[in-house]
């Protein structure tokens, strides 16, 4: 117990020196890439509030029903929920005038499928919401379908296709990497439905929004792609029986 006590305590402190820069950088940088509170009309607003609610509500079952079957796993959902608050809540400024930010699913989706992560991500979007001033309240399911939705259902799906043909390393790599770019594209659609190009409609609308994230979307991808692969390997570490429950098999 000593053991793994000390293990878990390693990545806990990693995840709280993350947190703490984090803080400094949220109230340092105003801007932020979640679709901000009042921005999209109430139409849109309910339409994706209505498109997340049956993954919510899957994700609710399929997380209680593992805290009761497997309390072993409550640590790692932990590290998956604080490790996507983290990294999504770090906002970058873009030389295109707007933000980016990781997001931090790719994790969380390996480790227990899109749905519990669609729970965990869209617990995450509340809390920087109420805490950071970072998306909001009347967008929570906007922000939700893009980050915790479809990030972890692209994940999920390129873990899964490439599990055992490929390095895991590159599995994880890949998986997360392209959560975070298709977040993004995600986001550039739901604006452009809302805001069509008056001339060129939703097509021009959308090459508009897509290209102002591009830049910097691209090695920020890159960059959450490899760090997931280091927290991955700290984990095979740290926790190898809680991977093993969590039904990540042959990684350690």
């Amino acid at each position: 117990m000593r053991i793994l006590a000390g293990r878990w305590s390693r990545v806990g402190w990693g995840v709280l020196a993350l947190l703490l820069l984090n803080l400094q950088v949220a109230w340092a940088r105003p801007q932020q890439m979640h679709i901000m509170e009042g921005f999209l009309p109430p139409l849109w607003c309910v339409l994706w509030a209505s498109v997340a609610v049956p993954f919510w509500i899957i994700g609710f079952r399929q997380i209680s029903r593992l805290v009761r079957e497997q309390p072993e796993t409550r640590l790692l959902l932990g590290v998956a929920g604080a490790y996507a608050f983290v990294l999504s809540a770090l906002k970058i400024p873009s030389v295109t005038g707007s933000s980016s930010h990781p997001t931090g699913t790719g994790l969380g989706a390996i480790l227990f499928g899109p749905f519990v992560m669609s729970m965990l991500g869209t617990i995450v979007l509340l809390f920087q919401a109420l805490l950071l001033a970072h998306g909001g309240l009347t967008t929570l399911g906007a922000n939700a379908v893009s980050m915790a939705i479809v990030g972890p259902l692209v994940a999920w799906g390129i873990w899964k296709a490439l599990y055992g043909r490929a390095p895991i390393w590159l599995s994880i790599f890949l998986a997360a990497a392209m959560a975070n770019l298709l977040t993004y594209v995600t986001t550039s659609v739901q604006l452009a439905l809302a805001y069509p190009d008056p001339l060129g409609g939703f097509l021009a609308s959308l090459v508009k929004f897509a290209t102002v994230f591009a830049v910097t979307q691209i090695p920020l991808a890159i960059s959450e792609g490899i760090l997931t692969v280091i927290i991955f390997n700290a984990l095979r570490v740290a926790a190898p029986d809680e991977l093993k429950t969590s039904g990540v098999q042959g990684v350690v």
